[in-house]
């Protein structure tokens, strides 16, 4: 996870670092890089005060950080730093949260 992340997002964006691509198939069977799928789950590490509502208020956001999602295969928009790759999207390209009992 990242140390420091030097990322603000605006109005109801989350940065997401995805979860690690599956390298190995079912059967065993080891994948290149070129035919690993991306993931579509990853931990929430930065959201934004909100969206601007017509009020003048902040919108609440439903995720928080530490929070794992689950996302659209083309959401968002990736980035790299520090060779590290995240994602940010925007609240709605969440599909779910993933709740562990």
């Amino acid at each position: 996870m990242a140390k420091s992340l030097k990322i603000r997002t605006l109005d109801d964006r989350i940065v997401v670092q995805p979860l690690e691509a599956e390298e190995t198939t079912a059967g065993g069977i080891v994948l290149p890089d070129s035919a690993q799928e991306k993931p579509q789950r990853g931990t929430v590490l930065a959201v934004g005060p909100g969206k601007l509502l017509d009020s003048g208020s902040r919108a609440e956001l439903s995720v928080a950080i530490g929070d794992e999602v689950i996302y659209g295969k083309y959401s968002g928009s990736d980035i790299e730093i520090d060779d590290v790759e995240y994602k940010i999207l925007r609240e709605t390209e969440v599909l779910a949260k993933v709740v562990n009992d």
